[in-house]
């Protein structure tokens, strides 16, 4: 039996909520401290409306949907977002520079040690800047969280990473030849076009099974997850870039190599705790990207949601930009020790 199989106590029982105490308090100085961090970089902090038109439109994300009655009953379908993303590129095109915000947003079928369907994602976004200057605010704000427990080591399920270790960064074509020794880029056409059969080839003589149904996402994605990410993080912060241009639905596209974007992850303890881009601001090129998301989504779950027209509208506005999105429960989780994400959750989930 697993600690997430022993039947829990509610979240308000006293003896439960004196376990999490310390955890709980700890989450308070590191937001403390983050916020500190962000202010004194010059940033602004906003707070994005929960209610949008679009909870997001990448193809295995879930909203959760509601309906927002008029004064005369005429009711308008809305969702609760999944990120802070539109709301704050609207705010970029409008003329912010620098801005973060500790969004509350939710997210369906997820649910785990390290996920729930509400919890806190911190964002930030920097006009103008280069998507290398972001990883080194994610490298930055470990440190400084680290600093407000104290602690001089991330943790995780019996794995330690120093704060002080040396990150590495690695391209995804590196993760995919060091790991599982597949040859990413050679199931990519010159303009990034997918050669699912070359990749799926590879895949089986490196022993990850698949479908014919699968798609070439379908079959990076069980290669990320099987042969990838269980090595990452574990004895320094990585950080993992490059990715392929269908793999980074926000991202621009590399300026020397158009196969791959500007996209990054950061892991710690084997933990996904960030995802970045350099973000695209091109609104027809980010249509048909979400137009294609939501077909795969609709052929997969039954599903689709509509596009917000008024981020696409602000797309031709916004400056050219860089952005993270961090789990900031998770960091809560590997900085103070915690065993779960509802150790560093208030209130539980109703």
């Amino acid at each position: 039996m697993t600690l997430s199989d022993v039947p829990q106590s509610p979240w308000w029982e006293a003896g439960r909520h004196a376990d999490r105490r310390l955890f709980l308090l700890a989450r308070n100085r590191i937001k403390k401290a983050l916020r500190e961090w962000f202010e004194g970089e010059g940033f602004c902090e906003i707070e994005a409306g929960q209610l949008q038109v679009s909870p997001g439109n990448e193809t295995h994300l879930h909203g959760l949907a509601t309906t927002r009655l008029s004064p005369d009953g005429t009711p308008t379908p809305l969702y609760l977002h999944t990120s802070p993303e539109f709301a704050c590129k609207k705010l970029l095109a409008a003329g912010e520079e620098k801005i973060f915000d500790f969004a509350r947003v939710f997210r369906n079928r997820e649910a785990g040690p390290l996920h729930a369907t509400e919890f806190t994602m911190l964002e930030w976004y920097r006009a103008g800047a280069d998507w290398q200057v972001v990883i080194e605010d994610c490298l930055a704000l470990l440190r400084v969280a680290a600093e407000a427990v104290p602690t001089d080591q991330f943790r995780w399920r019996g794995q330690n990473v120093p704060v002080a270790a040396e990150p590495i960064g690695l391209s995804l074509a590196e993760a995919f030849d060091r790991y599982a020794q597949i040859d990413l880029m050679a199931s990519l056409g010159p303009s990034g076009r997918e050669d699912v059969g070359q990749l799926r080839a590879q895949a089986k003589e490196s022993g990850v099974s698949t479908d014919d149904s699968d798609t070439w996402s379908d079959v990076f994605s069980k290669v990320l997850v099987q042969k990838i990410e269980p090595f990452l993080g574990f004895d320094a912060p990585c950080v993992l870039h490059s990715y392929p241009i269908s793999e980074a639905a926000l991202a621009r596209k590399n300026p020397v190599d158009p196969r791959v974007a500007e996209r990054f992850e950061l892991y710690v303890c084997g933990v996904e705790l960030a995802n970045g881009f350099g973000e695209l601001t091109d609104a027809v090129e980010q249509r048909a990207r979400f137009e294609a998301d939501m077909d795969a989504k609709q052929a997969l779950y039954g599903e689709r949601y509509p596009l917000d027209e008024d981020f696409l509208a602000a797309l031709t506005k916004m400056p050219k930009a860089s952005g993270v999105a961090l789990g900031f429960d998770r960091l809560a989780v590997l900085a103070s020790g915690a065993r779960r994400i509802d150790d560093v959750l208030w209130t539980g989930v109703v």
